[in-house]
């Protein structure tokens, strides 16, 4: 008797999907902000402004991340 395959419920692949992608989004601004703090503090201590290009960059950071993640969330909606 062959075997049949199980139906992928699209709605459960849709939650899915969003969670998965909400988690890249979460590692990736996670690992933006260290990376950018890190370069602005050797920005910093080679300047001696110590705390101005490590602020600074690690709020690009931040705003970059929601930026890119509001866009393209933007457009996941404009698919649905």
């Amino acid at each position: 008797m062959p075997e049949k395959k199980p139906k992928v419920d699209r709605e459960q692949f849709n939650k899915l999907s969003g969670v998965l992608m909400l988690s890249a989004w979460g590692f990736a601004m996670v690992l933006s902000s260290f990376l950018f703090l890190y370069i602005g503090y050797l920005v910093d201590e080679i300047l001696g402004t110590t705390p101005n290009f490590m602020l600074c960059s690690f709020f690009l950071a931040i705003g970059l991340c929601v930026w890119k993640l509001y866009s393209e969330a933007k457009e996941r909606g404009k698919k649905m």
